[in-house]
């Protein structure tokens, strides 16, 4: 993998850590294209149960890198936004839909993109420094990276107006008290190791039913009743046909730990 991107792999966990804290892990071209194969790659991994996505140095990640846009404006491209076609629609679609817990160590500044990519995590942890800053509108622009779908599920249609729209930065304890953050650390030291602990203790569970979950929810949050109905008798034919979900239950029957091996 390019040194942009790390990949550390310690058991069930894969932790994703955005390379280039010297630009505040702005997603340029060879990063976008890293993540992008990593995200790939790890969605039929079977031996990856968790994925922790964090940012190296100060920031989790500043968005686009506008340095490299500014080149793109230049040269008279018909479409200078086609990364979002190219990039950052492919990177959203496989980390919204992993089949598998995905949690975001977010650590200082996630802006733009940045906020994106945390947002469609299933769980962020954050520290002091942390916060989120909806950056389109700052410089003539509308969402991506998958946020017109995130962010009114996790803050509300009229909150993520005003987030998209006033573009000012959201500080650790107004972001968990929003839903943008899971928990905050009382030490920025702490972000990282603590995220990685909660996709450990999520590798050892029942991985199967959580991607079922995650689907179901998917399809729950935004269709009628009869699509999540539809929705929960599928996810519960394909966890129910489980080794862990047998397992599991003559567990229970046996006053015994269960022990969930991800299929």
């Amino acid at each position: 993998m390019s040194d942009v991107l790390l990949v550390d792999r310690t058991d069930a966990v894969v932790t994703l850590t955005l390379n280039r804290p010297e630009a505040l892990n702005a997603l340029d071209v060879p990063l976008k294209e890293a993540l992008r194969d990593a995200l790939a790659s790890l969605e039929t991994d079977r031996s990856c149960r968790a994925v922790v996505l964090a940012g190296a140095g100060r920031a989790f990640c500043a968005g686009q890198d506008l340095r490299e846009h500014v080149g793109v404006l230049e040269s008279g491209s018909t479409d200078p936004l086609d990364t979002v076609r190219r990039h950052y629609n492919p990177i959203a679609s496989r980390l919204g839909s992993m089949p598998k817990p995905v949690v975001a160590a977010v650590g200082g500044m996630a802006a733009g993109a940045g906020a994106g990519l945390a947002l469609l995590a299933d769980f962020r942890i954050g520290g002091p420094s942390t916060s989120f800053l909806m950056a389109f509108a700052n410089v003539g622009l509308a969402a991506d990276t998958g946020l017109s779908w995130s962010l009114p599920r996790l803050v509300g249609h009229a909150k993520a107006i005003e987030l998209l729209m006033l573009a000012q930065p959201v500080k650790a304890e107004a972001a968990l008290a929003l839903g943008l953050l899971t928990e905050v650390q009382p030490a920025d030291d702490d972000v990282l190791p603590a995220a990685q602990d909660l996709a450990a203790r999520l590798a050892a569970g029942p991985t199967v039913a959580y991607g079922a979950i995650k689907r179901q929810l998917s399809i729950g949050d935004a269709g009628t009743l009869a699509d999540a109905l539809s929705a929960e008798a599928l996810a519960q034919s394909i966890s129910g046909s489980t080794a862990d979900h047998r397992n599991a239950t003559m567990a229970f029957v046996n006053k015994q730990k269960p022990v969930f091996e991800g299929r």
